[in-house]
């Protein structure tokens, strides 16, 4: 962390904040501030304009920083350290912490005393709103803990609890970060809202019918024109805020024409029976309200559908495209499914303005789930690549393996390439036993026929010469002279026959080719070794 001498509250501070993403804002980048929207967040880094302090808002702020400054002491008591206020960055983010210890690993954040708040600490857990910007502040300067106070500055209300980072959240922060800067780029700034409300189409003269057996006085057909221009007038085109307020509106009045017109027929009713120029006009003043209530009540309905689906449209396509632009860095695998519930986002927002908002919140969220996915899948990936290069053909459900914990994967690699390394000797040693049985299958067939072949030798066989049958026959030798010269027995074919397999020895000697034998020992002298065959002196 890189400390910066700046006062907190200061304008040099309020400078250093604007260059980088603070922690106080981070509850409004996740999308879970009270305060500000994650739109009103991008607009207010895009401008670099920052919305004017109220009087009220600066009364709380002055007696937030007097409160904290009072219970600073008490928490310093509790823990035994003294704490200094520290303003910090880490990269592009930023941290003002309300005190550190003198070796930081202790924070201490201050919150002026609410009863929502409290129980929230009595409880020991706190709302989003409160913990990403605690998050940042531990991201930011290392630290271990901070001590969350909520208090008045009085032994009495206070209250306190030990904050450390919770697993995962430091990534997904980092993550929505980096999100929020992709979409500060591209971020287009709407023109600001207005307050919206209704206004209903022009007043209409009161309708007055007095009745004596004839109608004796009446405004009625001033009344009709008017209402009938009034509602032909109104705006059934409806795009912005102020067009749906207006419409509403509209259906209201309508239905306060059919009931004013509803009474005044009644009215005359109670007078006399029938005058039908007088129910007629009625009639249809109150049939052209009715017709125009229907139809723009309908009409709202639809262009409210509208306007909702095609902002969850626009969002649902730009998630795909993200996982699409992802999908090709990751080669012949993809990401899985990632969820998005637009339409719930939009649940219980009644304005353009505020359901954009909502939408564009969740998704940045599925962005930012997207993007974490896809690092989790790279990582997985190069453990591939590094621990198995030569045993791809193991993993061919890849799109599956990379979805799991990288720990997982690890362990599952190694233990499949030591089954296919298993295997793979199992069949070579039943190859070499296959070669094995065959070549003393032939030994003894070639040993058969040469027993049946071969005449009795005229001589006694020295020791060690037999044929290929047991026992091994030794080879006639001459005793005229006293000299001596070292030759080959066989004692042990079929350690021999191992050697052989093993590639100890050459398949040659199975033959029992005397020649060959007798040439490796002349070569090799007192040397000679060889599985199944020892050196015995003879006759030279």
């Amino acid at each position: 962390m890189k400390i910066h001498n700046v006062a907190q509250g200061s304008a040099e501070w309020h400078a250093l904040r604007a260059k980088y993403f603070t922690a106080s804002e981070a509850p409004a980048m996740k999308g879970a501030s009270k305060y500000q929207t994650r739109t009103e967040l991008l607009t207010q880094k895009k401008t670099g304009i920052t919305a004017d302090v109220t009087p009220a808002q600066q009364y709380i702020f002055d007696k937030g920083h007097t409160t904290e400054a009072m219970a600073r002491p008490l928490v310093e008591d509790m823990i035994g350290e003294e704490l200094y206020p520290v303003v910090g960055t880490e990269g592009n983010l930023l941290a003002s912490m309300d005190g550190a210890t003198m070796l930081g690993e202790t924070l201490f954040e201050h919150k002026l005393w609410n009863e929502s708040l409290v129980a929230q600490v009595k409880a020991g857990e706190l709302e989003p709103h409160y913990y990403w910007q605690l998050e940042q502040q531990l991201l930011v300067s290392g630290a271990e803990r901070v001590i969350f106070v909520c208090s008045d500055g009085t032994a009495e209300n206070f209250v306190h609890m030990e904050y450390r980072p919770v697993p995962g959240r430091a990534v997904q922060l980092v993550e929505g970060w980096k999100q929020f800067e992709a979409d500060l780029a591209t971020h287009v700034i709407a023109d600001a809202p207005s307050i919206v409300v209704g206004k209903a189409p022009d007043e209409l003269p009161a309708l007055r019918i007095e009745l004596t057996g004839m109608v004796t006085a009446s405004n009625l057909k001033v009344f009709e024109d008017s209402a009938l221009a009034v509602i032909d007038s109104v705006k059934t085109t409806l795009q912005t805020d102020q067009d749906f307020a207006d419409a509403k509106k509209a259906v209201k009045w309508c239905g306060d024409v059919e009931e004013a017109v509803a009474a005044a027929k009644k009215q005359a009713l109670s007078q006399t029976q029938s005058i039908d120029d007088l129910f007629s006009s009625l009639d249809r003043i109150s049939a052209h309200a009715r017709e125009t209530r229907l139809k723009v009540d309908k009409l709202v309905k639809a262009q409210e559908l509208l306007v909702k689906t095609t902002i969850k449209q626009k969002a649902e396509q730009s998630l795909t495209d993200h996982i699409a632009a992802i999908n090709k860095t990751l080669g012949r695998v993809t990401l899985p499914s990632v969820a998005a519930d637009f339409a719930g986002a939009m649940k219980n927002k009644r304005t353009i303005a505020s359901l954009q908002d909502a939408v564009d919140t969740e998704l940045a969220r599925a962005k930012i789930d997207a993007s974490q996915s896809a690092d989790a899948i790279r990582l997985n990936l190069s453990t591939l690549a590094e621990l198995a290069p030569d045993h791809a053909f193991l993993f061919n459900d890849i799109q599956q393996l990379v979805l799991k914990a990288n720990d997982d994967l690890v362990s599952l690699i190694k233990v499949r390439i030591d089954e296919h390394k298993k295997a793979e000797e199992q069949k070579a040693e039943a190859l070499r036993e296959e070669i094995r049985q065959q070549e003393l299958k032939r030994i003894e067939d070639e040993a058969k026929a040469s027993a049946v072949i071969e005449p009795t030798p005229p001589a006694s066989p020295a020791p060690g010469r037999a044929a290929q049958s047991a026992p091994p026959a030794a080879k006639p030798v001459s005793v005229q002279t006293p000299a001596t010269n070292l030759q080959a027995e066989v004692f042990d074919l079929e350690a021999l026959i191992k050697a052989v397999a093993y590639g100890q020895a050459p398949i040659s000697v199975l033959a029992v080719d005397w020649e060959a034998l007798d040439a490796l020992v002349a070569d090799q002298g007192s040397q000679f070794s060889m599985a199944g065959v020892r050196l015995v002196k003879v006759a030279a």
